[in-house]
């Protein structure tokens, strides 16, 4: 998400911005409270941590909420086996969580690597992001947000242990030092951090600790390895979709077509005479549509009642989007002053010596991740388990609790980890969640009981929604006789993610979606007039890896590009002319992917052509410099040098792999058949046949370079994706001097253009 989201008080997540204020913030709370707990079965030293709420959602939480005791197993474990445990307060679906708050321990705990574990923890009070107010993963934020949480946890366990140690050993704990997990005494005393755990716990919590200096820092900023890496490259690591308790039956549902349309007719005879078989049930689905749940022994007969049914389907009362007329009817509103967003004198276009009109349309996209959703639900008379790859736990929690009419604390939530996700499992109205509740009660009223796994296909993953909107921008770029920018005119129209959503309040200012906008503008010195048109359509919308820098960026870049070539300056030249000079972030990024690549000294091979692009997203600026080529009306990209920004670089194998992956997926988004189209109302694709992602040809050689810093960190989940498309589009230009305008390319259309 954006540095803006933060400032309103907004406590979303894939999900939008993290700056370099958010980490700010983070680290500036001053009233920040510890719990103690006892101690697991097993013994040994548990901590609970909690920061006051750094927004108003946070804020206002808190003070409604009276005090609470968390239950023992917090954030911190340490057991007599001298094993660290650290509960992960977030879904780790790839990004490297798990591994990058263990570091963050480990380092100011003083212990060896080795010792570290992570688990992932259940919906909990105690674990709410400190900055956003509700547990959640997303906006890149793990990390940055919980930056001098995880530290402190880690100091005042340390401290704890000091101290049990000082009084056991009958000496100051100033005489007492730690290493690697060993307690140290003046007389030679030594002793493994498990053999004080017990002692520890009966020890104050420390009200404030002294973290370390960056400049001493063992673990931080080391290439270190994931956790989990190994349990997921056996094939040991247990996912999702792979969680099945015994007794568990499996449940698929028959979705209508078109959103929000109800079952006319049902006849469930065949369904219900496939052996597996066990029941078929009418549920209620997303907005307000109505499905049939099929229940059974397994997936597969499941799947075979679900086609089996015979479905009649009610669509007359929920609008039927078609996309080339939706896209007609944006590119109309384009031409149009929508709301008001920045305002600049446009006079000077009409006496402009050169002017550029410019129109970009960006389709729906699916997140597609590689585990479709999935969950267990087991509904009780007093309460709810359910087990789930959740980003919104807080949310995800609440809402089943509504559903279920259970009272949120009577609602288990475990959270599973997940492969992928991308935004699709932080969905503010917990759409899947829900529909499971539903299946559940209707499983119950029924008179059956017992645990329902709900599995979505990849074809409902790719057909159910939610997506990335679908954007229409205008441009219109008035230049003089020298090239100069005079005036820039801009309008966007696209659905707003926010809009009717609980964040709205929050988020959405005189009717303007934040996210449609974030990155317009930035960093450049630019006289840009902005409007924006809120389109509505019966399409479910979603925030999606980058959110609104999927598209904004790729604006953004290839038209500074355009405006570099109009002053017939160099690219790279022309953007440290136009960069705000307090933006030195930006520079210092693309001064190392200039620098890394051998951008302007080193000759390309034959046909071969450099692009550009520089773009912060979540608070972490990363610029790209390319190479790429065409052939036969096919474009190809051979290389991707990158200069991050993200402050601290707490992992830098996993900065790197997150890069790695933005940068593929990004490529994805250029490739022919990268879009979610319509017609009459229904999703034409349904698998990766007709719904391209990219694979491994695709992927460009990546070299990835971090800008030194010891300031608090920024994110790094999503920043890596909006500047790879327009710097590709860049290099295409250079190859054959014309401007793309769509994702995915067309380089076709474009030539007849």
């Amino acid at each position: 998400m954006r540095k803006e989201w933060l400032n309103q008080g907004t406590a979303m997540g894939s999900v939008g911005s993290v700056g370099g204020a958010v980490a700010e913030q983070a680290a500036g709370l001053s009233r920040r409270s510890f719990m103690k707990a006892g101690a697991l079965a097993g013994s040994g030293l548990v901590l609970g941590f909690f920061v006051s709420g750094g927004n108003k959602m946070a804020r206002a939480a808190e003070a409604a909420a009276p005090a609470k005791v968390y239950a023992p197993n917090a954030f911190l474990r340490i057991a007599p086996d001298n094993t660290v445990t650290v509960q992960v307060n977030r879904l780790e679906f790839g990004q490297g969580v798990q591994t990058a708050l263990p570091m963050l321990i480990a380092e100011e705990l003083d212990v060896d690597w080795a010792q570290m574990r992570g688990e992932l923890a259940d919906a909990g009070e105690q674990y709410k992001d400190p900055a956003f107010g509700i547990q959640m993963t997303g906006g890149s934020g793990t990390v940055a947000h919980s930056f001098i949480q995880y530290r402190e946890i880690g100091a005042k366990a340390r401290a704890m242990l000091v101290a049990a140690a000082a009084a056991e050993w009958k000496v100051s704990p100033d005489q007492v030092r730690t290493s690697k997990g060993m307690l140290i005494g003046p007389g030679g005393q030594q002793a493994k951090y498990g053999a004080f755990a017990d002692a520890a716990m009966k020890q104050p919590v420390p009200a404030t600790v002294k973290l370390k200096d960056p400049k001493d820092f063992v673990i931080i900023g080391q290439p270190v390895k994931r956790l989990d890496a190994q349990a997921k490259s056996t094939g040991k690591q247990q996912f999702g979709m792979d969680f099945k308790p015994e007794g568990t039956k499996v449940a698929v549902v028959a979705r209508p077509p078109v959103f929000g349309a109800k079952v006319a007719k049902l006849d469930a005879s065949k369904a219900k005479a496939i052996p597996g078989v066990i029941d078929v049930l009418e549920v209620a689905t997303d907005r307000g549509g109505r499905g049939v749940a099929v229940i059974a022994n397994g997936y597969w007969p499941a799947k075979q009642g679900r086609e089996a049914l015979v479905l009649e389907w009610d669509t007359s009362a929920v609008e039927k989007v078609t996309t080339a007329k939706q896209m007609a009817e944006y590119k109309a509103l384009a031409q149009k002053p929508g709301l008001p967003v920045k305002k600049a004198d446009t006079s000077k276009l009409a006496k402009a010596a050169k002017k550029v009109t410019a129109v970009y349309e960006f389709p729906y996209l699916a997140h597609a991740p590689m585990e479709p959703l999935n969950c267990v639900i087991d509904l009780k008379a007093d309460g709810c388990e359910v087990w789930a790859g959740s980003q919104f736990q807080t949310l995800d929690q609440m809402a089943i609790a509504r559903t279920a009419g259970l009272k949120p604390e009577q609602v288990t939530l475990h959270t599973m980890m997940a492969g992928g996700g991308f935004g699709r499992r932080a969905v503010p109205t917990s759409d899947y969640l829900v529909e499971a509740a539903n299946v559940a009660l209707a499983y119950k009223a029924a008179g059956k009981s017992g645990p329902l796994k709900i599995i979505w296909s990849r074809e409902d993953d790719i057909r159910g929604g939610y997506y990335r909107p679908a954007h229409v921008h205008r441009a219109e770029l008035g230049f003089d006789a020298k090239g100069k920018l005079l005036a820039w005119n801009h309008s966007i129209v696209g659905q707003s993610i926010i809009t009717g959503s609980p964040f709205e309040p929050m988020m959405v200012k005189d009717g303007v979606d934040a996210t449609m906008i974030e990155g317009m503008g930035e960093p450049y010195d630019l006289p840009m007039n902005l409007s924006v048109h809120n389109a509505k359509a019966n399409v479910p919308v979603l925030w999606w890896r980058s959110v609104g820098s999927t598209h904004t960026a790729f604006v953004m870049e290839t038209l500074i590009d355009e405006a570099a070539h109009a002053a017939k300056m160099d690219p790279v030249a022309y953007r440290k002319q136009v960069i705000d000079a307090k933006h030195a972030r930006h520079h210092a990024a693309l001064d190392l992917a200039v620098a890394k690549s051998g951008y302007g000294k080193k000759t390309l091979p034959k046909g071969q052509a450099w692009g550009v692009a520089v773009h912060e997203s979540f608070g972490t600026v990363v610029a790209y410099v390319v190479t790429a080529s065409v052939k036969g009306g096919v474009p190809h990209l051979h290389t991707v040098t990158a200069g991050v920004h993200c402050n601290t670089a707490v992992n830098p194998l996993t900065i790197e792999a997150q890069v790695q992956g933005a940068v593929l997926m990004a490529v994805g988004t250029t490739l022919p058949g990268a879009a979610i189209t319509l017609k009459d109302g229904q999703v034409e694709q349904q698998n990766f046949g007709d719904y391209v992602v990219a694979r491994m040809p695709d992927m460009p050689l990546v070299d990835v370079s971090i800008v030194p810093s010891t300031e608090p960190p920024t994110g790094m989940g999503e920043p890596g994706f909006p500047p790879l498309a327009p710097a590709y589009a860049n290099a295409i230009f250079k190859l054959t001097g014309k401007r793309l305008r769509t994702l995915p390319f067309d380089l076709a259309k474009t030539a007849k253009a």
